[in-house]
């Protein structure tokens, strides 16, 4: 016996009344209209925003009754959102409502797993019901949801442009330079290295003129954290064995997930941590990353001394310092 009954059939069901677009084409005609016509308005709505977006400036004002003097660019902008997601929503339900199928059944649940035939026969009403929407057969709605769903992918690319322009080359750019002294922050004093002891811990900056004018941009880049280990507890390739001094390392304070500051150092297992999102550098390994969403190691500083003493930059970062963008190769 089939698991799908007409309700009519059914005693417990009230008749079912047929549409008025089910047994009239004027109807049926009428309605397909009306869905299409909320899609071109939904495609105006969408069309309005990209409109308000790009060309209307946002000091331009317009004055509304009761509402007084408003922004132009901000007014806009929601009413053609408004728009755009009101009407492609209304014509969803009119086309739903009045030309999708409306055929009334019953299904028989069942508490284990339907039979194959069961389960056959649920593909195949599937398909049936696909076939019912009759997209293919309704070119004005079909051209006009296209439009109108094409048309309102359009903002959200076009919203994407607030993120700003991608940075470039501006990530490598820092104020540590070769020669340049590594000083405490706070205090700016310079740095001796026979005074770190192992196990210690310090921010410091680069060395810079006080008139030198800094970008603010260059500055949050700056911070860098010199730890000292026993040169033995090290697990380095020559290459960034050569970058330290005497156990002394110094790696990028900004995370290379999201550009939060690294502040926690565990003695004990040599890790830094990073409070945002838990990512997990061993210092012993080049902050190599062992745990966390940090897809790549934070940069280490090439560092050796003057012939005072004090810890300088043998050169600059030789990559770029902060969070790991797409374009960039993060493995």
């Amino acid at each position: 016996m089939s698991n799908e009954i007409e309700a009519s059939q059914d005693p417990g069901t009230p008749v079912h009344a047929p549409r008025a677009a089910d047994i009239d084409p004027r109807a049926e005609k009428r309605a397909e209209q009306q869905v299409a016509a909320l899609f071109g308005l939904s495609a105006v709505g969408s069309l309005l925003l990209i409109y308000a977006y790009i060309w209307i400036p946002g000091d331009v004002f317009i004055f509304i009754p009761v509402m007084g003097n408003q922004n132009a660019h901000q007014l806009f902008l929601g009413l053609g959102m408004a728009m755009s997601l009101f009407f492609l929503g209304m014509a969803a339900i009119l086309w739903a409502k009045k030309l999708m199928p409306d055929t009334e059944v019953v299904n028989h649940r069942h508490e284990f797993r339907s039979s194959n035939e069961d389960r056959e026969e649920f593909v195949k009403t599937v398909k049936e019901g696909v076939a019912g929407v009759q997209l293919g057969r309704r070119k004005l709605i079909k051209g006009s949801l296209a439009a109108s769903l094409g048309l309102f992918a359009l903002p959200p690319v076009l919203l994407l442009r607030d993120l700003g322009p991608l940075p470039g080359k501006e990530l490598e750019k820092t104020n540590w330079k070769a020669g340049t002294r590594l000083v405490t922050d706070p205090g700016n004093r310079p740095i001796l290295a026979s005074d770190l002891e192992v196990g210690s811990v310090v921010q410091t900056l680069p060395e810079v003129a006080p008139d030198t004018h800094r970008p603010l941009s260059d500055i949050a880049k700056d911070p860098v954290l010199l730890i000292r280990l026993r040169p033995e507890e090290f697990n380095l390739t020559p290459e960034k064995l050569a970058m330290t001094h005497d156990g002394i390392i110094a790696f990028s304070k900004i995370c290379s997930h999201m550009g939060c500051a690294v502040a926690l150092y565990e003695q004990q297992t040599k890790h830094l941590l990073c409070p945002c999102h838990q990512s997990t550098f061993d210092v012993t390994r080049a902050a190599k990353v062992i745990f966390g969403p940090s897809a790549r190691p934070l940069p280490q500083l090439d560092i050796t001394v003057d012939k005072e003493g004090y810890l300088i930059a043998r050169a600059p970062f030789n990559e770029a310092v902060g969070p790991s963008f797409w374009e960039r190769n993060s493995q």
